[in-house]
């Protein structure tokens, strides 16, 4: 079996930018501006997550500055009406933070990424412990998997399972893979699309599989 990034733990960044909650509004901003990130872990004690604040934690202090805070629209907002008057992370984060554990496979990661709008999940351990972070580039990765990576992948894990001793192709070309070749079983084509779409970094299943010719000689 050949290795292929399945985990958060394959992608994750293990240096991770993290500010304490009573870390100033203005020194999360300077944070975030130098490391070009868009949110940081907030930790408490040892390096146990309690939160997380974002650009969007700290927007209501600049789209509050000049409304009445008295308008209905704005009452049923009393969380962002709050965090505009915070100055410190633990003021202005989102809590319980959204974490991930290293052995989260990359598919849930990346739907909770897209359930929850967010762009960077700190990952923990059992103790709610920082062990690194995963962002949406992260899970991206496993695109950049060479065409040649890819083809070895499938042809040991997928065609060769499906279609011991037959003559069943694997070309690539810019992560999308085409199958081709004669099988006399049509009913595993789906299973062999299915299986192929699930190898980390392929992009898409081209079938080109046909059945041997049957026809009677003449």
């Amino acid at each position: 079996m050949l290795h292929t990034p399945r985990t958060v733990s394959d992608v994750m960044t293990h240096t991770v930018i993290a500010v304490g909650r009573e870390a100033p509004f203005k020194e999360i901003v300077a944070l975030m501006e130098q490391w070009k990130i868009s949110a940081l872990p907030v930790l408490a004690g040892e390096g146990r997550v309690i939160g997380v604040v974002s650009e969007a934690d700290l927007l209501p202090k600049e789209e509050f500055r000049d409304s009445d805070p008295t308008r209905t629209d704005q009452l049923r907002r009393l969380s962002d009406l709050a965090k505009a008057g915070g100055v410190t992370a633990g003021e202005v984060m989102s809590t319980p933070a959204v974490t991930v554990h290293p052995d989260t496979t990359l598919p849930q990661a990346a739907r909770i990424m897209a359930q929850r709008h967010i762009k960077r999940l700190p990952v923990t351990d059992a103790h709610d412990l920082l062990q690194g972070v995963v962002s949406r580039s992260d899970l991206l990765k496993v695109f950049l998997r060479t065409d040649e990576d890819l083809a070895d992948e499938v042809t040991h894990t997928v065609t060769a399972f499906l279609f011991p001793g037959r003559t069943v192709t694997v070309a690539v070309e810019s992560g999308v893979v085409t199958l081709g070749g004669e099988i006399r079983d049509r009913t595993l084509v789906p299973v062999a699309a299915r299986l192929t779409r699930a190898v980390e970094g392929v992009v898409d299943v081209r079938i080109a599989l046909t059945e041997p010719d049957r026809s009677p000689p003449r």
